[in-house]
């Protein structure tokens, strides 16, 4: 496949005029000739050419080929080579003394040229019965109380359903909270050896703490049991713990945990909140960034929690991936999204949702374990910046996907193979070597690829001092002459000596342009104008060429004319810049003999229409035109003399553009068409429509029959007159009449209404009062020592 595209590039460059950007590059040496184009290569051939032209030496194989260059040409190509590949192993426990192999090939030598691609293929396998190493990290933060009841057992159920999944594994454990510091702990002397004084629901708990390493990687799961009853719960003041500290010390400090090299390595991070991250530590007063190094003392407790700010995401997924390390998030649910986030940018990364209690935590953990051992990814890890690599992954479906680097919904034991493409985009500055790895994410296995740069011909290191094809005055080298000081030409047959300019500028076409024009070589006071592929090079300092002229629509002068030093010399009956004007105006000219029906121009053999609503080749079309209805008229007139009969010689010759419909009713609104009438000399109105049809034809709607009026009568006109005036005089009278009665007759029942309505009779006036009024009022006073009660009326 890879040849048959490097054929169809080579035929593509070299049969498509113009394309061939090897020949057009002006490369002066053979190394310049290699960075044009993966397909250019450069003949070294001493005499190639011609005296009085200069072919490119740097050209499409085929082109050099033609040309006379014979077998000395320098094309080198990219290619790889497979230094070191084992055989993949199928079982991973029971291999003692032998590594288990999940990657092969393990090592590769690449050596490119620029823009030249090389492939290699590589292969991973999820072996059967792999050792698990699962470190579990427990969030201790007042908060996760209910969780570490819940896991007192947790060592020997889990050791059970892993057990279904590998014959050798392993279980470790550890414990966080946060920095034992102002803001985030705790640190009043009150709060040193009980942070949970004066907290009602919880009023005793241990102080707050980094990490603690507890428990090593070991297969004893009573250990682990034992040392999950032995915790207690602290508590720290704000809400985000500080677990990515005790992560990165998890994965770093590997002596320490116990990690093993065969083992697939699991770390279980469980909290119920979200983490502290990079840059917090500053509300501490932390602005040392965390150095990524193993901080456990003695007591297997974390050091450097108050000295250094917490670890960011890029420093811990660049630690994980160095220990091959799966984090599996087991978190609650209303943090899922924000950890789930947090994947994306640490490789080999997963989570799952944890109950509250961290009841499910054992199905999670099987559920964690199962996806990361369905899916392989690869990660690239120092790669050169001028590098380029592309990839496509076959999975177990035998589907290759370009552009993937990823298979997912993998068994145990299948095999995912992936094609890896290695493009350098340049040549390094100077001689070297880079390695890069490919490495399956959270694996051991990886692939190491040493890369060379192919930048150098090998004629180049056949150096000729003063040898006799530079007539002894130059170093010959790759079929070119580099001519010693003094010395000048193709051959260095020139001598200048102190005059080196005086022969340079007589190759100039005025003082300050280039040599020759840029498009030729200077040799002995003398162009040789290069070659090209888009036409000739000529003049005397290279200054013309046949195909630098204007074009239109792609073609040279437009067909019409011949391209001379930049400028089109038209064939007769053309003019313009390009050509493409023809002065013959017999193409707008009608049948009557007018130009453009005399509605427009005649440009360049075309009509430009100037009268407003004229179109058409020849500008005949105008419904807008004021004598748009009499050009139709005389069709109508004749179809009406001839009882509508088209067929008529004569009418055939009017109507032979038009498209007749007789209606008995004219339609005067249609917008897309245009009402004509006229009048008949029996005093009677011809009505019919005309619109343009996308046919270039025109439509004609046409009445059957001329409408004819009839002569008004005075007198009948009279008493409908009259008459209309008595029916409306006598139809206001009875509309007055009707409203006066109407209003009458809710007068009258308002009144009635009223008088029913009345509460007294006439003897009786409810608004009468006596005159007299006697009221009552309580005392009691004291007159010469007597008390006195009474009433005063």
């Amino acid at each position: 496949q890879k040849k048959r595209n490097h054929e169809l590039i080579g035929a593509s460059l070299s049969c498509f005029k113009g394309l061939n950007i090897c020949a057009s590059g002006s490369a002066t040496s053979c190394e310049e000739c290699l960075l044009i184009h993966p397909k250019c290569a450069w003949c070294s051939k001493e005499d190639f050419g011609s005296p009085r032209s200069v072919i490119s030496r740097c050209d499409l194989r085929a082109n050099l080929m033609r040309n006379g260059c014979g077998g000395q040409m320098e094309s080198p190509a990219s290619s790889s080579r497979v230094l070191r590949s084992l055989p993949l192993s199928s079982k991973g426990s029971g291999s003692a003394g032998w590594d288990v192999i999940q990657m092969t090939p393990q090592e590769i030598a690449v050596n490119l040229r620029p823009g030249d691609k090389t492939t290699f293929q590589l292969q991973v396998r999820q072996v059967e019965d792999y050792p698990v190493d699962l470190y579990y990290l427990m969030d201790l933060s007042l908060s996760m109380k209910d969780d570490l009841d819940n896991i007192r057992n947790l060592g020997t159920k889990l050791a059970e359903e892993m057990r279904k999944l590998t014959s050798n594994f392993r279980l470790g454990f550890g414990s966080f909270v946060d920095k034992d510091i102002s803001p985030f702990s705790y640190t009043a002397p009150r709060y040193q050896t009980n942070p949970c004084i004066g907290y009602k629901l919880f009023p005793n708990c241990v102080p707050s703490f980094g990490f603690r390493h507890l428990l090593p990687l070991t297969d004893k799961v009573d250990s682990f049991n034992e040392e999950v009853r032995k915790q207690r719960v602290s508590r720290n003041r704000d809400a985000p713990e500080g677990g990515f500290d005790a992560v990165l010390q998890a994965a770093v400090c590997k002596e320490k945990i116990g990690w093993r090299k065969d083992a697939l390595h699991l770390l279980v991070f469980t909290t119920d909140d979200v983490p502290h991250i990079a840059l917090d530590g500053k509300l501490g007063g932390l602005v040392q960034p965390h150095d990524g190094q193993c901080h456990l003392n003695e007591a297997n407790e974390y050091t450097a929690s108050n000295q250094m700010d917490y670890p960011s995401l890029a420093l811990l997924g660049e630690k994980l991936a160095d220990n091959n390390i799966n984090l599996i998030f087991a978190v609650t649910k209303n943090h899922y999204m924000l950890y789930k986030n947090f994947t994306a940018l640490i490789p080999g990364t997963t989570v799952e949702i944890l109950d509250g209690d961290s009841k499910n935590i054992i199905q999670l953990i099987i559920n964690a374990y199962n996806s990361i051992r369905s899916k392989v990814e690869l990660s690239v890890w120092d790669q050169p910046e001028d590098l380029n690599l592309f990839f496509t992954a076959t999975c177990q479906d035998g589907v290759s996907y370009p552009g993937q680097r990823k298979c997912e919904g993998l068994k145990i034991g299948d095999t995912a193979s992936f094609e890896v493409s290695v493009e350098a985009r340049s040549c390094p500055s100077r001689h070297m070597e880079h390695v890069f790895t490919l490495r399956p994410v959270g694996f051991r296995d990886s692939l190491a690829v040493g890369v060379t740069y192919n930048c150098t011909c090998g004629c180049s290191v056949k150096l000729k001092p003063n040898s006799t094809s530079c007539s002894g005055s130059g170093t010959y080298v790759c079929g070119l002459c580099e001519c010693n000081a003094g010395y000048l030409g193709t051959r260095c047959e020139c001598q200048d000596g102190e005059n080196q300019s005086v022969y340079q500028n007589l190759c100039r076409e005025a003082e300050g342009k280039p040599l020759c024009s840029g498009r030729g070589e200077c040799s002995c006071n003398q162009c040789s104008c290069f070659e090209s592929e888009f036409g000739k090079i000529y003049g005397t300092f290279c200054e013309c060429d046949n195909f630098s002229c204007a074009r239109n629509k792609g073609v040279l002068c437009s067909g019409h004319g011949e391209c001379h030093c930049g400028e089109c010399k038209c064939h007769a009956g053309y003019i313009g810049d390009n050509c493409n004007c023809s002065t013959d105006i017999s193409t707008c000219r009608n049948k009557d003999g007018q130009i453009c029906s005399d509605r427009g121009h005649c440009l360049c053999g075309q009509c430009q229409c100037t009268e407003p609503g004229a179109f058409g080749e020849m500008c005949e079309k105008c419904p807008t035109c004021p004598d748009a209805c009499s050009t139709k008229r005389d069709c109508v007139e004749c179809l009406l003399l001839h009882s509508g009969k088209p067929d008529n010689q004569t009418c055939h010759s009017l109507c032979r553009d038009e498209v007749i419909t007789w209606v008995d009713t004219i339609v005067k609104d249609d917008q897309e068409a245009v009402l004509c009438f006229y009048k008949t000399p029996k005093d009677c109105v011809m009505m019919f429509t005309y619109a343009e049809l996308p046919s270039g034809k025109s439509s004609l709607t046409v009445l059957r029959e001329p409408e004819c009026g009839n002569t008004p009568n005075a007198m009948t006109i009279l008493l409908a007159v009259v008459g209309s005036i008595l029916l409306v005089g006598l139809a206001l009278l009875a509309i007055w009449k009707l409203l006066v009665t109407i209003h009458d007759r809710r007068e009258f029942a308002k009144f009635q209404s009223e008088r029913s309505r009345a509460r007294y009779e006439m003897a009786s006036n409810p608004l009468y009062r006596k005159p007299i009024s006697t009221h009552t009022v309580d005392f009691t006073f004291n007159k010469f020592n007597k008390s006195y009660n009474g009433t005063v009326d």
